[in-house]
């Protein structure tokens, strides 16, 4: 089932969602149909995630990176040092 989930995803093609969905249903392995239906009421997210070509790694990233710096300064810089450590970075 994740091989199939992965080759799908990779290949954007959201046709195939469909049958994705009624094996994840019909599957006997617990959580399956748990998440076959928790992905099927967000289904308008999922075809969005298969058929547009934006992504959000890079931002997410700058995210991560950002709250990095931050916990390293453990509530010791205020601010202004914080935003200097940032755009040092």
């Amino acid at each position: 089932m994740l091989q199939r989930f992965r080759a799908l995803a990779a290949g954007r093609d959201a046709g195939a969602v469909d049958g994705w969905l009624a094996d994840a249903r019909a599957n006997d392995r617990p959580g399956s149909a748990a998440l076959a239906n928790r992905t099927a009421a967000d289904r308008s997210a999922v075809d969005g995630a298969l058929t547009s070509a934006w992504s959000t790694g890079p931002v997410e990233g700058l995210i991560h990176m950002a709250k990095l710096i931050k916990r390293h300064g453990d509530g010791r810089a205020k601010l202004d040092l914080l935003r200097a450590r940032i755009l040092a970075a």
